[in-house]
């Protein structure tokens, strides 16, 4: 008998027309941009635990291409924190992008953006593939800036730097020889409000006055100033600063040119601090032609050093929405420190200190070559962040209810509330600064206004708080905290007060609420438990509904803090800031 084993194989192929092609979607980090991909449609992958990473958000269901797409999925609640897939559209930019807090993460304002987009869940429609590699933006090289051998300023004809007086300079080579060739910034790629700050001291002399001039009137061609684009302006410092010409005088490059070529050295010292708190008075205002919408910067040409301080001067000027730009040129050597009047003054006076705004040049012959650096800089909406948000720009005071009715326990919960909420600030000496008052029948106080400048130091520091136990004076802990810690407010820091107790107070609230209402502190009240209606609205700023709020349980104070948030920076992003 013969048995026949018969092998047969399934080798048939399936009919390549009824194959469902298959959707491939790229994975991306938390902080990638939606402007780094050149891709007008496109999904991606959105990983876990992205929200409130590096990158920031910037506007509410339609964001500025600058935002993290993950973030900005996180913030529409398109995905959770969890990751998931995000379709992303580009489309075209918006006037303004406005803040707002949802879904823990918080989105910042921004003025024009010229690219924007949205985002929607990652379910492509029947039929539609999208890329399965993303294309990105190349970076852009280095610009070169050739300089004719035969014009090259010589070593011999350098001007001397030993010291801050200058001496005439008699062989030194015309700036005008350097055949630089220039690259016309477009207007739509560099929509700023700029102000010079031009040297007018007697150290600087006339002949390097005249390079600096020369220098202004090559970055005003270059810049392509334009109503659609970027504005102008001029401000020259010596003893005291003064306009030469407004951001709205005028509206193209080639009526800029001349207008600068006219400008008379004034003389003097050199009263950077002065020139600095002159702008942010006087400046970017409405009459001066300060467009709001775009972003305020200030570059300061220094010869040497100030004469007068800078730091404080800065400050308020960076709290009021300006970025600083320093150029030094030929500052002081070893010899000549010793005369500078305050040491490190750039490291002051900029946003940052990684090097994006300042630019030190080391002969002023060497200036006209750093047009193009400068340009790229002062147009980089992207760096541009510098001015204030509802994140940075607080003097913020708890005031916490010690008494005996709130337990050692509550109290721990309390505290977890208050660095929770303090959790979503940017805090620094020059951004959002805490202070802590706890209360009974007494008050003391725990810290002070910028005695903690960094998060980690802070959040340490609300944990270490000791629980007292005693009565209820609330009226009192408002007036302590209105002597002890708003009397110590920054100019220009917006001061908000936000009182935490579980029960009726021993002493009136309504006077001391008021006092500290009329001196411009914005008061929130959260009562637990027992609290008494009515003196959670009388501390709270009206209206009552956004700054007064009422839970039964201290395990739910939680719940608050999106909304305790949500409701400073819809504050803060509904009013004009220039």
């Amino acid at each position: 008998m013969f048995l026949a084993f018969l092998l047969t194989s399934s080798g048939a192929k399936p009919n390549d027309k009824n194959k469902k092609p298959k959707q491939v979607v790229p994975a991306i980090d938390c902080d990638m941009r939606a402007g780094k991909i050149n891709l007008p449609e496109f999904i991606v992958q959105c990983p876990a635990n992205c929200r409130q990473t590096k990158e920031k958000v910037y506007g509410t269901g339609v964001f500025a291409s600058i935002s993290s797409i993950c973030n900005a999925a996180i913030h529409s609640g398109v995905i959770t924190n969890s990751g998931g897939k995000v379709i992303v559209m580009k489309m075209a930019g918006q006037a303004t992008y406005k803040g707002s807090f949802a879904n823990g993460v918080h989105s910042l304002s921004l003025p024009y953006r010229r690219e924007a987009f949205s985002v929607s869940v990652g379910k492509p429609k029947k039929g539609m593939i999208y890329p399965s590699t993303l294309v990105f933006v190349p970076s852009k090289p280095p610009a070169v800036t050739k300089v004719s051998p035969m014009t090259e300023p010589s070593t011999t004809a350098a001007p001397p730097t030993t010291s801050h007086v200058t001496t005439p300079i008699t062989t030194a080579p015309p700036i005008t020889t350097l055949a630089t060739p220039r690259t016309t910034v477009r207007e739509a790629d560099c929509k700023v409000d700029i102000a010079f700050l031009m040297d007018g001291s007697w150290s600087i002399g006339k002949r390097r006055f005249k390079i600096q001039k020369d220098f202004l009137m090559e970055v005003s061609q270059v810049i392509d100033v334009g109503v659609a684009g970027a504005m102008m302006g001029i401000i020259q410092y010596g003893d005291d600063p003064v306009t030469e010409f407004s951001l709205k005088q005028f509206s193209s490059s080639k009526d800029l040119k001349p207008a600068i070529s006219k400008i008379v050295q004034k003389g003097g010292l050199s009263n950077v601090g002065k020139a600095l708190s002159y702008i942010n008075k006087h400046f970017f205002s409405d009459a001066n032609g300060n467009r709001g919408g775009a972003p305020n910067v200030a570059v300061v040409l220094v010869d040497g050093w100030p004469t007068d301080k800078v730091e404080e001067a800065s400050r308020l000027a960076r709290e009021s929405g300006i970025n600083i730009f320093f150029v030094t040129i030929e500052g002081p050597d070893e010899n000549e420190k010793q005369n500078v009047v305050e040491t490190n003054f750039v490291e002051k006076a900029v946003c940052r200190t990684n090097g994006f705004f300042s630019l030190p040049i080391t002969s002023w012959f060497a200036l006209r070559k750093e047009v193009q650096s400068l340009v790229k800089r002062v147009c980089d909406t992207d760096q541009l962040v510098c001015s204030k948000t509802c994140l940075n720009a607080n003097d913020i005071a708890f005031v916490i209810d010690g008494s005996s009715s709130v337990g050692t326990g509550n109290f721990r919960t309390v505290l977890q509330f208050v660095a929770n909420v303090t959790q979503e600030f940017e805090i620094s000496d020059t951004d959002t600064r805490v202070g802590i008052i706890q209360y009974t029948y007494e008050q003391r106080l725990e810290f002070a206004f910028g005695q903690h400048n960094n998060k980690a130091d802070l959040l340490n520091a609300i944990k270490r708080i000791n629980y007292w136990s005693g009565g209820t004076s609330t009226g009192a802990a408002i007036t302590y905290a209105a002597d002890q810690l708003f009397t110590k407010s920054k100019p220009n820091k917006r001061k908000i007060m936000i009182v935490i107790t579980d029960g009726r107070s021993y002493d009136d609230v309504r006077a001391p609420a008021l006092e500290v209402h009329r001196k411009g502190v914005i008061a929130y009240s959260i009562g637990i438990a027992w609290a008494a209606q009515d003196e959670l609205e009388y501390i709270a700023t009206d209206p009552d509904r956004e700054h007064s709020f009422f839970v039964d349980e201290f395990d739910n104070l939680y719940k608050y803090v999106p909304k305790i948030i949500h409701n400073i920076c819809n504050e803060f992003n509904s009013q004009p800031r220039n």
